[in-house]
């Protein structure tokens, strides 16, 4: 690769701040100068790299562009992107280029560079939120993260833009205060700033709740013996079930041993089955909770596996020792005797697959819904029809049925197979446009919605993805 500025930057200057390079595919025949001269107005290009083969010398057609903020990055992406240089040349590709820490050599994608994380004022709301990040560009939408037991905020929130170079902008120009960063994409796992401040936020809460198995003797006993496992036993546990699970209902019932420090649930789609990991701040919270919950039936008849995550096969014998020592009382009895506690988390056998069970109980959403209507007849006139989009994954039928429902005049909501996309289907055009307003941008049992009018069936076969 071939440095073509005067000075070679150090490694760590090179994503420093981070997404501030931008990879460009072009014609073997394009020079730094004409590169320079269509970039620069974006902003201070700090140095340019051709790639070059190293037994002819000869351009490969691809070449980074180092800018000062990543604010000039991201708008020299959005602006140039499938533009020409020069006259009779093929339009180029611009992309932000990965870390190169990462160890990844993927292009970086328009969910990892629109989302920002804040730290934000108790008191504040969405439209607070949404008031405060406005100037820096188009808001797609603003959600706080909040408390599931008594729906306090817990002083963070996050603001996606429609453009990336507006999120950066806002990292970049916002109050030292709410220390924005980009947030990380929905399907990662990650050690960011982002998760652990979150983490520490659930340590507190927990200690200052009264949960099921906080003061029992045994588990004080279990945590000043935790010196002794340290080394041989993981934090993290992983949890298998032949049925799906749902984020919220699982972290419910981890969340009952204390130090949760996270539940991320995973989604195989290729199979039906339920994976997890779970992460405790402490080893003798995972093993009690191993121990616990392995082979418990949740819901009855679906016996979830429970096992530890690199964690060594030697001190199996100790810890099993140890767990029978220590832990008396067991998972079911306490759940049957905390039934005010389990009840509001309880899954209704429908959304596992079962046949019959108790009454579905009110969706867990940010969104404020009125009552629970009657749908019309399935043969009624369909004056509107909705196009729903999920995010991570799409939710049960029955879910989105309690949802769309409560607007009234609801005939059908129906899921597209294979895809993250649904329908529904509405006999009066009011309840629609009602629906959309409740219901855009918001989250349902942890399920980001984006809902809005659907397309003719003509139009929709002709859809072209957004670009910049």
């Amino acid at each position: 690769m071939e440095e073509s500025s005067g000075f070679r930057l150090s490694a760590e200057c090179l994503d420093e701040p981070p997404n501030s390079r931008i990879f460009v595919v072009l014609g073997k025949d394009t020079g730094e100068a004409l590169i320079r001269e269509r970039f620069s107005p974006f902003g201070d290009i700090q140095n340019i790299w051709l790639l070059r083969d190293k037994r002819t010398n000869e351009s490969r057609g691809i070449a980074f562009i180092k800018f000062a903020r990543s604010s000039q990055a991201c708008k020299a992406m959005e602006e140039m992107h499938g533009r020409s240089l020069a006259p009779d040349t093929k339009p180029i590709k611009v992309f932000i280029a990965q870390s190169r820490a990462s160890g990844s050599h993927r292009d970086v994608e328009d969910e990892e560079l629109t989302r920002i994380f804040v730290m934000i004022p108790k008191t504040y709301t969405e439209e607070d939120l949404r008031e405060k990040f406005k100037m820096y560009g188009d808001i797609e939408y603003c959600s706080i993260i909040k408390n599931k037991t008594t729906g306090e905020s817990k002083g963070l929130g996050y603001v996606r833009y429609l453009k990336p170079s507006q999120a950066a902008r806002a990292i970049e120009e916002c109050d030292r205060s709410f220390r924005a960063i980009l947030a990380e994409p929905k399907n990662k796992s990650s050690e960011s700033f982002e998760h652990d401040y979150y983490c520490n936020n659930m340590r507190q809460d927990i200690r200052g709740s009264t949960l099921p198995f906080c003061g029992q003797p045994e588990f004080c006993s279990f945590e000043k013996n935790e010196s002794r496992i340290q080394e041989s036993v993981s934090k993290r546990l992983s949890v298998l079930s032949r049925l799906p699970f749902i984020q919220e209902q699982l972290f419910a019932l981890f969340d009952l041993v204390p130090g949760l420090e996270y539940c991320d649930v995973q989604r195989d789609p290729h199979t039906n089955s339920g994976y997890a990991v779970i992460q405790y701040s402490t080893a003798a919270s995972a093993i009690y909770a191993k121990y616990k919950l392995h082979g418990f039936e949740y819901p009855p008849g679906n016996r979830l596996t429970v096992t530890f995550l690199e964690d060594g096969n030697d001190s199996s014998d100790l810890i099993r020792k140890m767990a029978t020592q220590l832990v008396t009382a067991q998972v079911s009895s306490v759940l049957r005797n905390s039934n005010a506690v389990v009840q509001q988390y309880r899954t209704p056998p429908q959304v596992f697959g079962g046949a019959s069970g108790p009454q579905l109980l009110q969706p867990q959403t940010d969104a404020v819904l009125p009552p629970i209507k009657k749908k019309v007849p399935p043969d009624t006139s369909v004056k509107e029809r909705l196009f729903v989009l999920f995010h991570p994954h799409p939710l049960p039928v029955n879910v989105l049925e309690d949802v769309f429902c409560r607007f009234g005049n609801l005939i059908k909501v129906y899921l597209v197979a294979g895809k993250n996309v649904a329908y529904a289907k509405f006999a009066d055009r009011a309840s629609a446009s009602d629906a959309i307003t409740a219901l855009h941008g918001k989250i349902v049992n942890g399920v980001r919605l984006k809902v809005r009018l659907a397309d003719s069936l003509t139009e929709e076969s002709n859809k072209r993805q957004r670009t910049y």
